[in-house]
């Protein structure tokens, strides 16, 4: 059987072209898809200013919901400072330290921040015991032993020009700039600034509070690492605590209580591909093999005619198109691993990743990829001879030159259902404005091309049927054999028509359903946003105490207010089943009212005041959060808060689904500093001069727009956006090379029906007229398909996110993919044929 598998395929390797090139492409998606999952659970960042720490002990920066992947925890959890003292006591231990992070920023002569190597300014500044956790540091000067000294890492010290004995400003915390001399210049990577304990404790805000520290660092006697590990954990295993010790690799998550939330983006960005993924590689899949398999039903029918029995014809199928993509899968996933690492760069360039953020590299994706591929490739084959293989012998010879007079009805009724419940799919962002919502937008399109596919053939045969009567009298001969051709060959032009239709139906959905919703999300935040101007700080790490209250008695200001940003998550019953779900969340002030119009429907935002929150009316419905009811968070340390709803407001897609009080959220962030202000004032240039005159004479404060200057534009995206154009761009591509390859496949089967007709009489010319003919219908009819398939769901999506019947988007895509899809039909159409056309008939006629 093997033998006689690889024998055919020496006699089809065009037509397994097309086979080939899905499989390789396939697996180059899937294991790109797969690197990214393997790499948001394994992969960590460098250590960075823990390297010289053998062991760190630290907060779990995640929450674990059951029987559900952890949510990351993006504020930094502190822990006893206690455990300094206790663990140090413990054998093998040479040093151990107590770690805080807090905002400090040096300035420069000229009143600018100087940027700092710490990637993160909210915990830029540390004590000066912090060094010990270092690796291999070099220290010019001596430890800061006063309030007025500091020590700083020689990349900010060479940015600021400073040297060990200069003075320089330094912004700490909330307090405004002060001088202080540098006492010491350290040479560490990522180390930051450096204060006295003492003095690091008072500036971090935790005087109050000097039983907290944020980890705590363990160097070891050489060899005894794992030994201590292992007592450290056994010693915590009974406190309850949940706290972690990791050793490795891992020490650099602990350092960056972000790069969990880093990490978790790329399980959850390769899980919402993967379902896209494989159903556009499986469809494209079993097209190519249908073509493949379609073209040697002859070959196959010849066999059911000596003896081979259906299990047989469909395992030889079977076998043949394993061969073919045994020897494309390799190549496929050796180009997926290459496209990781593009896709890798592309989400750092966009801040989704930090850069130092490594890929992990296994087998693992590679065998996903391949026992998938097999897999599909096993069953469409099976699935494609699996007519032939039961017809009888003669019928089998018979219908082997043509195809089935009508269509299967069953095969188009379940189409048609597909169709139908993809059409009411497609209304949910009726009766749900969100993210998730917009997602049944493009996936009622797919679902709608599979169930073309699927009722192809019918529609595919009564078009051909009704362009055949409309051109019965009077029309040219190749235009009267490219009709009867449309309807004779239904089947294989539905396969054509489907794959054509499914690429413009992807891009179309997909790319406007990103752009609509970004729309959405942009007309909701300049409609609600009452306030003109942002006033931030982002290399200080938050605004100092006193800017709101200069900002409010500043002249022109009608309003101001702090708005921050953290994460939450949120518990709740969902078809009385417990269910979480975490996302960004809002941190508003009661005087909020006056720089936002979040469109209150129920309540009021001047009640935000202690343990209350207010949500989007999408979630009051749905969680049954209406206003007095009592909503189970947690917080962004992992904190758990019982949050009375005082609000529900309609602009959650442009301000999220929660919103809490600034006293609930204080306390419970990395740094207790306002991100920025909101500020209304008069609309009058003296106003914005005035507050453009206290933002300079302040060192690190920045004024600009409170909205984007361009509500909407890709320039101003959020960097998700991107990620989805990106991956469509990679899969269109896929689907356009397919395309074109079974296209090229399936002209050049059809030698023997082109030399019996040059046998006839009919012309090379008249030949090359009947294809372009036929190109031109099959083009039409999958466009006029796809756009069926997409209007629906695309007027749905814009009347329920925009208020009105058609979506926000480039008004050029749909032609463009209409030149796009029509210049490809006719190239892989149009070339094969001039290339049969050089064979003479009767050597065409005897190939076969």
């Amino acid at each position: 059987m093997f033998r006689l598998a690889i024998q055919m395929v020496g006699h089809r390797v065009t037509a397994l072209i097309a086979v080939a090139c899905a499989v390789l492409g396939g697996a180059a998606l899937i294991t790109a898809t797969g690197v990214l999952a393997e790499s948001g659970l394994r992969s960590h960042l460098p250590a960075g200013r823990l390297a010289g720490a053998s062991i760190v002990v630290a907060a779990d920066q995640e929450f674990h919901p059951a029987g559900d992947l952890p949510l990351a925890l993006p504020e930094r959890r502190r822990i006893p400072a206690q455990l300094v003292r206790e663990l140090r006591e413990l054998p093998g231990v040479t040093a151990s330290v107590g770690d805080i992070g807090f905002p400090a920023a040096l300035v420069d002569a000229h009143g600018r921040v100087v940027p700092s190597s710490s990637e993160d300014p909210q915990v830029a500044g540390h004590g000066w015991s912090s060094t010990k956790l270092l690796a291999n540091a070099r220290v010019t000067g001596s430890a800061p032993t006063s309030s007025g000294e500091v020590a700083v890492d020689s990349a900010t010290a060479a940015a600021a020009g400073i040297k060990q004995g200069d003075r320089v400003q330094v912004v700490v915390n909330s307090r405004p700039a002060s001088g202080y001399r540098v006492s010491a210049v350290v040479d560490a990577p990522g180390a930051g600034v450096y204060f006295a304990d003492e003095t690091a404790v008072e500036m971090s805000g935790l005087a109050g509070r000097a039983d907290r520290v944020d980890l705590v660092g363990l160097r070891t006697a050489p060899g005894a690492e794992g030994r201590v590990a292992a007592e450290v954990r056994a010693k915590l295993k009974g406190t309850g605590t949940g706290l972690l010790v990791v050793t490795g690799a891992e020490r650099g998550d602990a350092a960056a209580p972000g790069a969990g939330a880093s990490r978790l983006l790329l399980v959850l960005l390769a899980g919402s591909l993967s379902g896209i993924v494989l159903l556009i590689t499986g469809f494209v899949m079993a097209s190519a093999l249908a073509v493949a398999i379609g073209g040697q039903r002859r070959d196959l029918a010849l066999m059911r005619a000596v003896g081979a029995t259906p299990k047989q014809i469909r395992r030889l199928a079977a076998a043949q198109s394993t061969v073919v993509a045994a020897v494309a899968v390799a190549p496929g996933v050796g180009l997926g691993y290459l496209l990781a690492g593009q896709f890798r760069g592309l989400l750092a360039d966009r801040g989704v990743v930090p850069a130092e953020l490594p890929l992990t590299f296994s087998p693992l994706p590679a065998l996903a990829a391949i026992v998938l591929m097999m897999l599909a490739v096993q069953v469409s084959a099976r699935c494609s001879a699996w007519r032939t293989s039961r017809m009888p012998a003669t019928e089998a010879v018979a219908e082997s030159r043509s195809e089935p007079r009508d269509p299967s009805r069953v095969r188009t009724r379940i189409g048609v259902a597909v169709m139908v419940v993809a059409t009411v799919m497609s209304a949910l962002p009726l009766f749900s404005r969100t993210v998730i919502g917009a997602t049944a937008t493009s996936l009622a399109g797919i679902i709608g091309v599979i169930g073309l596919a699927l009722a192809g053939p019918a529609l595919v045969r009564g078009i051909g049927g009704a362009a055949a009567r409309m051109t019965r009298s009077g029309t040219s001969a190749p235009t009267w054999l490219a009709m009867a051709n449309l309807r004779a060959y239904a089947l294989r032009n539905a396969g054509i028509v489907s794959t054509l239709a499914m690429a413009v139906v992807f891009v179309l959905t997909y790319t406007l359903t990103q752009t609509t919703v970004l729309a959405a999300t942009a007309q909701d935040t300049s409609t609600g946003t009452l306030a003109q101007l942002r006033l931030s700080a982002p290399g200080l790490g938050g605004l100092p105490d006193g800017t709101l209250t200069a900002v409010r008695k500043t002249q022109g200001v009608r309003a101001a207010a702090p708005v921050g940003t953290t994460t939450v998550v949120w518990e709740y019953k969902e078809f009385g089943d417990p269910a979480v779900d975490s996302g960004a969340a809002t941190i508003l002030t009661p005087d909020a009212a006056g720089v936002l119009d979040l469109d209150v429907r129920d309540g009021s935002l001047s009640r935000l005041t202690g343990a209350t929150v207010a949500v989007s009316s999408d979630v009051a419905r749905t969680r049954s959060a209406t206003v007095g009811h009592t909503v189970d968070l947690v917080l962004g340390d992992g904190t758990r808060v019982a949050a009375k709803v005082v609000a529900v407001y309609g602009r959650g897609l442009g301000f999220g689904a929660v919103v809490l009080s600034h006293d609930l959220a204080a306390g419970h962030t990395t740094t207790a500093l306002d991100q920025s202000l909101l500020i209304r004032t008069d609309g009058t240039a003296k106003a914005r001069q005035n507050l453009a005159a206290l933002a300079a004479a302040r060192p690190g404060l920045t004024l600009g727009p409170a909205n984007s200057p361009s509500p909407g534009g890709l320039e101003d995206a959020p960097p998700e956006v991107w990620i989805n154009l990106a991956m469509i761009v990679v899969l269109l591509v896929y689907l356009l090379l397919s395309i074109a390859n079974k296209l090229v496949a399936a002209t050049a089967q059809r030698r023997v029906e082109l030399g019996a007709l040059r046998l006839n009489g009919t012309t090379p010319r008249q030949i090359r007229a009947m294809m372009r003919r036929e190109a031109a219908m099959t083009a039409a009819t999958a466009l006029t398909a796809a756009l069926l398939l997409s209007v629906i769901p695309l007027a749905l999506l814009g009347q329920g996110f925009l208020g009105h019947p058609w979506p926000a988007g480039p008004v050029w895509l749909l032609p463009g993919l209409a030149v796009l899809v029509t210049g490809i039909a006719f190239l892989t159409i149009e070339l094969p044929t001039r290339q049969a056309l050089r064979t003479s008939p009767a050597d065409a006629i005897r190939a076969q």
